[in-house]
């Protein structure tokens, strides 16, 4: 994998701060194509369940986002869920999903099309 650029790594702490702060099962930050940055964590309520990568979409649109550039999801899993990416694809067609583990390595990137 090339190495990332310093906003990607951004986004990958981002998520894993975000994570980190409540010992969610997941972080995730997105980059709008004005490059503000949106952090969350994974949502589990009786009431409300939502991925970190949903939210932080979430928060991106109900701030104004229109499009994304990229996104980073932090997780124990290899791969992220459909959900996911189709939330992500929802805003950012052609935005890189990076793929990390805990401590920050990235294991993979899922890219548009």
């Amino acid at each position: 994998m090339s190495e990332l650029s310093a906003e990607d790594s951004k986004i990958i702490t981002l998520a894993r701060s975000a994570r980190a702060r409540t010992g969610a099962a997941e972080g995730a930050a997105v980059r709008d194509d004005t490059g503000r940055t949106y952090a969350a964590c994974t949502v589990d309520l009786p009431s409300l369940k939502l991925s970190a990568l949903q939210l932080a979409v979430a928060m991106a649109v109900s701030s104004g986002a229109d499009d994304l550039e990229a996104a980073a999801l932090v997780t124990a899993e290899d791969t992220p869920r459909d959900a996911d990416i189709a939330a992500v694809r929802d805003l950012g067609a052609k935005a890189p999903v990076l793929i990390a583990g805990f401590d920050g390595t990235v294991r993979g990137t899922v890219q548009p099309g």
